[in-house]
């Protein structure tokens, strides 16, 4: 019996190893951390793939800072973005006239933020802002603002570090290209 081609996508080359992530999230929460210094700003992170990233960047932050999350799916199962964005569980904060700061894994389309955004603004925050761990530019088709940017990488798909296949490899410490038969 074949295995099926979930069972043969293996993470392959790393494109980040665990210090290069650990430096960027450190000068990511110092920069942070400048911006925001005397604002509280609410910290929204996008899961599943954003949790990772995000509990490492709260703690490069020294600053009074509030967490929460947003669940959201474009993916399913697949390795491409259905291009529908589906809420999977929504705020439990109200972020009505706060600095809010989005935090999310990686923007390939910007379809996701986009519509993230979208809802977030009809709750008047005083002001919204997007980090974003991995940026693959070349993917673009949705126009976001991004102002804070962990790293620029190509298009490929990607595992470790909170990013999974099928949810697979989110657990590796670093982040590598999956490869596919």
């Amino acid at each position: 019996m074949s295995p099926c081609a979930d069972e043969r996508r293996r993470p392959g080359r790393v494109l980040l190893t665990e210090e290069e992530l650990r430096g960027r999230v450190a000068g990511l929460g110092t920069t942070i951390a400048r911006d925001y210094e005397t604002l509280n700003p609410i910290l929204v992170g996008v899961l599943q793939g954003a949790f990772v990233f995000m509990a490492d960047l709260i703690r490069a932050i020294p600053i009074d800072l509030t967490t929460d999350f947003i669940g959201l799916s474009s993916y399913g199962s697949d390795t491409t973005s259905s291009g529908a964005v589906r809420l999977v569980s929504d705020l439990s904060l109200p972020i009505d006239g706060r600095d809010v700061l989005i935090v999310e894994d990686i923007v390939e389309t910007g379809h996701t933020l986009a519509y993230l955004k979208g809802r977030l603004q009809v709750l008047r925050p005083k002001s919204l802002r997007v980090c974003v761990l991995l940026d693959k530019i070349e993917r673009r088709e949705a126009d976001v603002d991004l102002d804070y940017i962990g790293f620029t990488i190509p298009n490929l798909y990607v595992v470790g570090y909170g990013f999974d296949d099928a949810g697979r490899y989110r657990n590796l410490p670093h982040v590598a290209a999956l490869d596919t038969p």
